[in-house]
């Protein structure tokens, strides 16, 4: 499982689909949850906005699955 590394609190969902390269542009975010089943910790998840935090656990099939690590080590 690959790591997304954050050092803000959180990161929303549509910013992990960019930087995971599932899509080139934040304006694509909405389109690519509308045709892609998109899991947040075992669920669909079809909000863009969707805030994730340390130890949340993305799943992208056809991209990969990644874990939310948060560098200063804060927990939820």
């Amino acid at each position: 499982m690959n790591e997304i590394v954050i050092d803000t609190e959180f990161i929303t969902l549509g910013q992990v689909l960019k930087v995971t390269n599932a899509i080139s542009s934040g304006g694509m975010a909405k389109w690519f949850l509308e045709e892609t089943d998109v899991y947040v910790n075992g669920e669909i998840e079809k909000r863009r906005g969707k805030k994730l935090r340390n130890g949340d656990v993305v799943n992208i099939p056809g991209i990969g699955r990644y874990v939310i690590v948060n560098k200063n080590g804060e927990k939820e």
